[in-house]
């Protein structure tokens, strides 16, 4: 397999990202072809957002047993969980997900797939390590969207045979009586919750003072406080881990103890390692990244651009989707365009759920923002369904009550969050979104509360009761 393939476009992973370059590729009317070196499916339907949130529904229906007494219910104590068939189910709906998601792969990709393992000769001569032998590409342009991995750091490998991945978890026949979480992330909080709410004990520690990258301190207070009932939490400390004859032993200050299992849940690494890029003379940094401009999706000013997780800007779904969109319009076309980003929207599915929103608390200053705040105590809603220790904090701009960002550990952050997400987005006011309707009861009058306690903050500005418009009467 000596000849060599021309092309208009490459794109190099065919997950969310690749996927979204590959519909631009073909709205352009552009030849294309997508190599992948398997296994085809994405990262979220594989081993995350899909997997992770079906452990989460299974956790959080087994839990529910111990709040039934509370309505009259009798003889919860004898129920029992079988743990191995937990697990078969929770396969059986990630193979469903990620079966989907391989098959629109392939059907997005028709004949124009190559499978193996691509790697630069140039920036844009790909030579591909197949089945058949390598396969040499020579495209107009290139799109790297080749996903990232678990970080297993080297410290690790002495107790390596008794720690699984993130990527890993989902694998298991059954859970152990005890796991060790090393990293508290929005992935490893999540998961430790799961683990937990099936009955598994948890204890999760990280370097950082929060969980799920909580960088509010009232808010991580509140978290810590409230997730802290339900997984033994060490936070702020290195953690050391030994092997044992039965488990890995964790110790951090005074802190010690014994698990049968460590999950190692320290963030993703970009799948960009094997491309040859330094060889190719990409532009990289430190960590051997390549330098790319976020608006536009292109590496320098050579025609290559790198969309998802392998950029490791912004890995979450939904912005590997608008990356891998971007990438595949500019790789389809002459000269870039820039494209405006979306509000920055992070969400930890913990019940409650931790979520942020635009602009980050450390990244404000505080004297020229006003801050509303809302407690699940205080709302109707939240006490019926339980959710009384809900916290949510709005930032809005000063002088006109606009809104620049959220932070919150609320039930039913997850609506929350989009309706701010859309809000700060169209830059709405306090007084804006205060003139919309909000129902009775609801979780949602949590962010009526916090606009009206930041337009009490605020200079009055006109005489008529707030939320309310005047009209002309004719």
């Amino acid at each position: 397999m000596n000849t060599e393939i021309r092309t208009d476009v490459a794109v190099i992973g065919a997950g969310s990202a690749g996927l979204h370059a590959v519909r631009e590729v073909r709205r352009a009317q552009r030849d294309f072809l997508m190599i992948d070196r398997g296994p085809l499916g994405t990262t979220c339907a594989r081993v995350g957002c899909m997997p992770s949130k079906v452990a989460l529904h299974a956790g959080a229906e087994w839990s529910m047993r111990t709040s039934l007494a509370d309505i009259g219910v009798s003889g919860t104590e004898s129920l029992s969980l079988d743990l191995s068939r937990t697990w078969a189910k929770l396969r059986e709906q990630r193979d469903f997900f990620a079966s989907s998601a391989t098959r629109k792969a392939r059907t997005a990709a028709g004949d124009k797939l190559i499978e193996g393992a691509a790697r630069f000769i140039e920036p844009t001569l790909i030579a591909v390590e197949t089945a058949a032998g390598v396969q040499r590409i020579r495209a107009n342009a290139v799109v790297i969207a080749t996903g990232s991995r678990p970080v297993m750091p080297a410290w690790l490998e002495p107790v390596r045979e008794r720690t699984i991945t993130t990527d890993e978890l989902f694998e298991l026949n059954t859970l152990p009586r005890s796991v060790g979480i090393l990293g508290l992330g929005a992935i490893g909080l999540e998961m430790g919750l799961a683990l937990s709410r099936l009955g598994v004990r948890v204890v999760g520690a990280d370097l950082a003072p929060n969980v799920a990258g909580i960088v509010d301190p009232v808010i991580g207070a509140r978290a810590r406080e409230r997730f802290g009932r339900e997984l033994e939490l060490w936070l702020g400390a290195q953690t050391a881990v030994t092997k044992t004859d039965t488990g890995v032993r964790l110790s951090a200050c005074d802190y010690s103890t014994e698990v049968d299992l460590l999950l190692a849940a320290l963030g993703r690494r970009p799948n960009v390692d094997a491309l040859g890029l330094q060889e190719a003379d990409f532009p990289l940094d430190a960590r051997g990244t390549p330098l790319f401009d976020p608006a536009t999706m292109q590496i320098g000013d050579l025609p290559v651009f790198i969309a998802g997780d392998a950029n490791a800007d912004r890995p979450l779904m939904h912005e590997a989707a608008d990356e891998g969109a971007m990438a595949g319009y500019n790789a389809a076309r002459q000269s870039p365009t820039h494209f405006a980003r979306k509000v920055s929207l992070g969400i930890a599915f913990s019940n409650p759920d931790v979520a942020s929103v635009g602009a980050r608390f450390d990244h404000l200053d505080a004297q020229r923002i006003v801050i509303g705040t809302a407690s699940g105590d205080k709302n109707g809603r939240a006490r019926i369904l339980g959710a009384t220790d809900s916290l949510l904090r709005v930032y809005a701009d000063a002088t006109d009550g606009r809104l620049l960002g959220a932070s919150m550990v609320a039930t039913g952050g997850e609506h929350l969050a989009h309706l701010l997400a859309w809000a700060i987005k169209r830059n709405e006011t306090a007084h804006d979104l205060l003139a919309l309707p909000f129902y009775h009861p609801v979780v949602e009058e949590m962010l009526q509360t916090a606009l009206q306690d930041i337009v009490s903050q605020l200079p009055a500005d006109t005489p008529y009761p707030v939320g309310l418009t005047p009209v002309d009467h004719p």
